[in-house]
C-alpha cells in the first residue's frame, strides 16, 4: 500500500486522491453556473465589499464600466478569491 507522508500526517494514496477529487468537484460546482460578468452589487455580495474594494485599490482587478453600470469579470474575482492573502505585508 502506497502512503504519502506530509509534515503533520501520513495518508494513503487512495485517500489523498479521493480528497483531491472531492475538492475539484466542489470547486467546479461553485463556478459552473457563474455568469461571465457580475454587477458591482453582486460582486460585493459574493466576495465581500472589503475584498472587492481592496483588489480594485491594489490594481488586481479592473471594472468594466458601461453607462450606468460597473461590472467585474467573475473568473477574475474567483481567481483572486483563491489567492492566500498576506495582511502583514508592507
Amino acid at each position: 500500500m502506497l502512503t504519502l507522508d506530509f509534515s503533520d500526517k501520513s495518508v494513503t494514496y487512495e485517500t489523498f486522491i479521493h480528497d483531491v477529487a472531492a475538492s475539484v468537484v466542489r470547486m467546479l460546482s461553485e463556478v459552473r453556473n457563474d455568469p461571465e460578468t457580475v454587477s458591482q452589487r453582486q460582486a460585493y455580495t459574493m466576495f465581500g465589499r472589503g475584498n472587492v474594494d481592496r483588489w480594485r485599490r491594489e490594481g488586481k482587478i479592473e471594472p468594466c464600466k458601461r453607462p450606468g453600470k460597473v461590472e467585474y469579470r467573475t473568473a477574475e474575482l474567483r481567481a483572486l478569491q483563491n489567492v492566500k492573502q498576506d495582511y502583514f505585508k508592507i
